[in-house]
């Protein structure tokens, strides 16, 4: 009988080979004190909306609710009219400054003065002006014969 207590007593103070205790836990995994700070700043945001509109409520019934729901489209429609005319006759004015304005180029002077280069071009040049075109008129290729 010691034998099956002893057996009986080594089976109970045994240890696992496996681990099967729960791990252990880290409050800083579980608190998640970022997400309490944002949602702490929300409800902050909405405390203060909300006491801004209750003030508002509050002066709109001390003051019997009058409110400022007038349109001025006309006064609008009418500026713009007028932004636009002035600028209209702005540029307009502009245009008639432009066409009275005299040409600071003169374009007969442009066209004696190439006249001018091209005959200085003509008296230094080794060839004629064009003599490559009659060149290329005299020799063709006719059916195998030059022509």
């Amino acid at each position: 009988m010691d034998n099956d207590y002893f057996f009986l007593l080594q089976i109970q103070t045994a240890k696992p080979v496996v681990d099967t205790t729960t791990p252990l836990t880290y409050g800083h995994l579980h608190l998640k004190l970022k997400k309490l700070k944002l949602e702490k700043e929300r409800l902050s945001v909405i405390e203060r909306d909300n006491h801004l509109l209750l003030e508002k409520m509050s002066s709109i019934m001390r003051t019997k609710g009058r409110i400022d729901n007038k349109n001025y489209y006309q006064a609008k429609r009418e500026k713009r009219e007028k932004e636009l005319l002035r600028v209209n006759q702005e540029n307009q004015a502009i245009l008639d400054r432009i066409t009275k304005c005299e040409p600071q180029y003169q374009v007969q002077r442009w066209h004696e003065d190439w006249q001018r280069a091209e005959k200085y071009m003509d008296s230094i040049a080794r060839y004629p002006r064009g003599w490559y075109k009659l060149q290329n008129r005299k020799v063709t290729w006719i059916s195998g014969v030059f022509s």
